[in-house]
């Protein structure tokens, strides 16, 4: 009877150590399921971090370069050439007029209003890019 108790509890004991293997099985699976999608949340955040950079950043280039020009509202600019770091000489229209100015961070100043116009060619935007570029 002793022999028999003997046997039934190293049987419970064998059948608790698979349970207690296999619990810890699942934990350790259940962990590493959290670490997994902890994982891909982290990649999926990072990834739009990125996207969102580089759309800022072209945009950025985009404003710096002017290489949208724009065409609506009575005051056109025709052209823009750097003189220094922060000085620029600049071209616009007015109703048909074209006005010569000097932009500065401090002031813009009249440097001539053209008496004939000057016919400014358009270019594409792949032009202005590769010229953009040219000049760096």
């Amino acid at each position: 009877m002793i022999s028999m108790l003997s046997v039934m509890a190293q049987a419970l004991t064998d059948a608790e150590v698979p349970n207690a293997a296999n619990s810890a099985t699942t934990a350790v699976l259940t962990r590493t399921s959290e670490v997994s999608n902890t994982a891909t949340l982290a990649n999926m955040v990072g990834g739009l971090i990125v996207v969102l950079a580089v759309i800022f950043v072209l945009a950025y280039i985009v404003k710096r370069l002017n290489l949208v020009p724009s065409n609506g509202g009575v005051i056109k600019t025709l052209a823009v050439t750097p003189i220094g770091q922060r000085e620029k000489v600049v071209l616009i229209d007015v109703n048909g007029q074209q006005y010569l100015l000097g932009v500065t961070p401090q002031s813009i100043n009249l440097i001539d209003k053209l008496d004939t116009a000057v016919d400014v060619p358009v270019t594409s935007f792949a032009s202005r890019l590769k010229q953009a570029k040219e000049q760096q």
